[in-house]
């Protein structure tokens, strides 16, 4: 976990045991909603509050170490903030992606319109393999 406290670090977030178990969870899982990150968290810290939870989810966003997914008509996931990506959504399992898909039609519409595009977020819903 030394790699993950310079990580943390590298963001001005201090490497407290519950950041870092964050990190390694969302390191191993990828996608993980708050739930599944309390179960996983509660597994290592017996008296650990949802509270606590959402207060570093909070923090860790705002310092842009990791990055919320709005996942349509499911609850949010959370992952370690990396290049610019989309996602794919299972709307029977849930399981979420990443996909690398060409944005640049969408990035470039500010040109044409009086609007300044500052974010792009894109989900693509479906099944995955396992649950056609």
């Amino acid at each position: 976990m030394e790699n993950y406290t310079e990580m943390l670090r590298s963001h001005n977030l201090k490497a407290t045991p519950q950041r870092l178990e964050i990190t390694n969870a969302l390191m191993v899982h990828g996608h993980l909603t708050i739930e599944k990150l309390y179960d996983i968290l509660l597994s290592k810290f017996n008296s650990i509050s949802l509270a606590t939870i959402y207060k570093n989810i909070n923090l860790m966003i705002e310092s842009a170490f990791i990055q919320e997914v709005k996942i349509p008509k499911a609850k949010s996931v959370y992952e370690l903030t990396k290049e610019t990506h989309s996602h794919m959504a299972c709307e029977k399992c849930g399981h979420v992606e990443d996909i690398t898909i060409d944005l640049s039609t969408i990035t470039n519409l500010d040109a044409k319109t009086d609007f300044q595009i500052k974010k792009v977020d894109v989900v693509l819903s479906g099944l995955c393999k396992n649950c056609q």
